[in-house]
């Protein structure tokens, strides 16, 4: 009898920033012409290199993607998890935030097309996959709501 693997091979990253005390959160389109979800909206995301810990993968993906550096960082206390029927895998993707100065703009990798700075209720709407809801969810009630989670999922830069 063959069992699915259980995987964790991909960080994701839900970048924010304030403006006029307000958060934005931002969303990558992904590329037409990639050969996974083309013309999707997604967080940062990213394989974790042979060697890397997901922290590093997040802050590695975070610049190869939207050459952002974070002003703090925070290990979200959410695993997205999702089914690879083509790999017959079970996936966990390790969760972060990353907090960016409010006049910060990305400069995309070929990866993606576009980019949104949004409000909460716009990103959800973006969002296709359920475990992408949940992880912003926790972001903006742990994290920008000041929750005690928030406070001690702080990764230090």
């Amino acid at each position: 009898m063959t069992v699915p693997i259980i995987a964790c091979r991909i960080v994701e990253v839900c970048v924010f920033r304030f403006v006029q005390d307000h958060p934005q959160y931002l969303l990558l389109k992904r590329s037409n012409d990639e050969e996974i979800y083309p013309g999707l909206w997604q967080f940062i995301s990213g394989s974790i290199h042979d060697e890397e810990k997901a922290t590093e993968a997040a802050l590695r993906e975070m610049y190869e993607e939207t050459r952002l550096t974070p002003q703090q960082l925070w290990a979200v206390p959410h695993v997205n998890t999702y089914y690879d029927h083509l790999h017959d895998a079970v996936n966990l993707s390790p969760f972060f935030a990353a907090q960016v100065l409010p006049d910060d703009e990305p400069a995309l990798s070929e990866e993606h097309q576009h980019y949104e700075w949004l409000r909460y209720n716009d990103a959800c709407r973006k969002l296709v996959w359920p475990g992408q809801r949940q992880g912003l969810d926790i972001v903006k009630d742990s994290i920008i709501g000041g929750e005690p989670a928030g406070e001690r999922t702080r990764v230090v830069l």
